[in-house]
C-alpha cells in the first residue's frame, strides 16, 4: 500500500527522533563532529596546492605525490586504528587521533622543507586515520538497527567539512598567510579531543580483551572472513570508489582553474558545492541502503559519477559545470552504502581490526591515483583522465550485483 507524504514525513521524523534517544544522539553528535574536522581539514590541501606549488616550487606531478602521501599515510593508518578500537574502545582511540591531528598539523604549517612538508603531511594523515575506523565501529553497538542511517549522518558531518573549512581555509589564506589557512584548525582538534574523551562511552568489557590481541586466531578468523563473497566484491567496490573519488577531489579545483579557467574563488566554491550536496546525498544513501539493500542504492550513487565524469571534458561555461559537479557528488554517496554492508559481514570480535585491515588495502590502493593523475596532466591529459575515472565508475555499477544482500 503506497504511503501518503504526511506519512513519509512522520516516518522520516520518527526515525530522527530515534537517532537522538536514549542519550545516543550527544555521542553520534561528538563522533560526527570530530569526523567533520579530520576529514574537512584533509580537504584543505587540494584547495592550497596552488600556495604549496608557490612556496615549495611544485609541479602538477611532485603536487599530486604530496596528496598522494597523505592518502597513503591515512590508508596505512586504518589497521593500527583497527587494532586500537578493538583493544583500548572508541574513547581512547578517537581522542588521541584528534590531539595527533592537532600536534601534527602544527608540523605542517611550521614546515621549511619540502622534505619537512612531505613529512609533516603523512602525520597528519596517518593521525587522522585512526579516527576513521574508531568512529565506525562504536555505531552498530549504538544502532543495531538503524546503522546506515546513524553512518549517513556521520558521513554527511563529513561533507559539511568539506565543503565549508576548504572555503574558509582559502579566505584566511588569502587575507593572513597560507600557514593560518591550515593552522585555524589546531585548537579545533584540541577541542574535539576533550569532547570525544568526555562524552563517547567507554569499551565494554569483553572476551577480546583477555585475549592475546592481534595472534594466529585472529589471522585465521580474518582469512576465513575475507574470503567470503560478501566481502569480496564489497572490498572491490570500495577500492575503485577510492581511486575514482581521490583523483577527482585532488584535482577538480585546479582543473577548473586550469582547463575551464575559472577564477581561484569560483573554482573553490563550486569545490565546496560539491561536498555539500554530500550533505543531503548520505543521509539519503544510507536511509536507501538500510530500506532496498546494496545492490539498488550503491547503482543509484555510482551511475551519476558514471555520467558526469564522461560529460565533463565537453562541459563549457559555469551552469554546465554546476550540473556535471552535481551528477559526480552522488558518488559521495558510495562509502555510506558499502561500508555498512562490509561491517555487517564481520564478527563483532574482529569487527574493528578486520575493517581496519580491509580500509588500510582499499585507501592504500586508492592513493596511487592523485600521483598518477598529476604526471598524466602534466603531460597534457586532464580530460582522458577524467574519463578513465568514469569508466571506473562504471565498474562498481557491475560489481554491485555480486554483492550477497543481507
Amino acid at each position: 500500500m503506497e504511503t501518503t507524504p504526511s506519512e513519509r514525513l512522520s516516518a522520516a521524523k520518527s526515525g530522527a527522533v530515534d537517532l537522538w534517544s536514549g542519550g545516543r544522539g550527544k555521542v553520534l553528535t561528538a563522533v560526527a563532529g570530530g569526523w567533520f574536522l579530520s576529514i574537512g581539514v584533509r580537504m584543505i590541501y587540494p584547495v592550497m596546492l596552488p600556495y604549496l606549488r608557490s612556496a615549495y616550487g611544485l609541479d602538477l606531478t611532485t603536487a599530486g605525490l604530496l596528496l598522494t602521501t597523505l592518502f597513503l599515510a591515512y590508508a596505512l593508518g586504518q589497521f593500527p586504528g583497527g587494532i586500537l578500537a578493538d583493544r583500548f574502545g572508541e574513547r581512547i582511540t578517537l581522542s588521541a587521533s584528534a590531539v595527533i591531528s592537532a600536534i601534527t598539523l602544527t608540523l605542517v604549517v611550521t614546515a621549511r622543507s619540502s622534505i619537512v612538508l612531505f613529512a609533516a603531511t603523512a602525520l597528519f594523515g596517518f593521525g587522522t586515520a585512526l579516527y576513521a575506523v574508531g568512529r565506525y565501529t562504536v555505531l552498530p553497538r549504538l544502532y543495531s538497527d538503524r546503522l546506515g542511517a546513524a553512518n549517513g549522518v556521520t558521513a554527511a558531518s563529513q561533507d559539511a567539512g568539506q565543503s565549508v573549512l576548504p572555503p574558509i581555509a582559502s579566505v584566511i589564506a588569502a587575507i593572513t598567510l597560507w600557514q593560518y589557512g591550515f593552522g585555524f584548525a589546531v585548537p579545533l582538534f584540541l577541542l574535539s579531543a576533550v569532547a570525544l574523551w568526555m562524552i563517547v562511552p567507554t569499551h565494554p568489557p569483553d572476551s577480546s580483551d583477555e585475549d592475546e590481541g592481534f595472534g594466529v586466531d585472529t589471522l585465521r578468523t580474518l582469512g576465513t572472513e575475507f574470503r567470503k563473497p560478501s566481502v569480496v566484491y564489497a572490498t572491490a567496490v570500495l577500492v575503485l570508489g577510492l581511486l575514482v573519488w581521490q583523483a577527482f577531489t585532488s584535482f577538480y579545483p585546479t582543473y577548473l582553474v586550469d582547463e575551464k579557467e575559472l577564477s581561484t574563488t569560483v573554482a573553490s566554491l563550486l569545490f565546496g558545492a560539491f561536498f555539500a550536496l554530500g550533505i543531503l546525498i548520505k543521509p539519503l544513501a544510507g536511509a536507501a541502503y538500510d530500506r532496498f539493500g546494496i545492490r539498488r542504492s550503491l547503482t543509484i550513487v555510482a551511475t551519476g559519477p558514471t555520467i558526469g565524469l564522461i560529460a565533463l571534458p565537453f562541459a563549457s561555461g559555469l551552469w554546465s559545470l554546476v550540473a556535471v559537479t552535481a551528477l559526480v557528488s552522488t558518488l559521495l554517496g558510495f562509502a555510506t552504502v558499502v561500508e555498512p554492508s562490509l561491517l555487517r559481514s564481520l564478527p563483532e570480535d574482529v569487527r574493528g581490526t578486520g575493517f581496519g585491515v580491509l580500509r588500510s588495502v582499499a585507501f592504500t590502493i586508492g592513493a596511487t591515483s592523485p600521483a598518477l593523475f598529476g604526471a598524466a596532466a602534466d603531460r597534457g591529459f586532464f580530460d582522458e583522465v577524467f574519463v578513465l575515472l568514469a569508466l571506473l565508475a562504471g565498474g562498481m555499477i557491475v560489481l554491485a550485483f555480486r554483492i550477497p544482500e543481507r
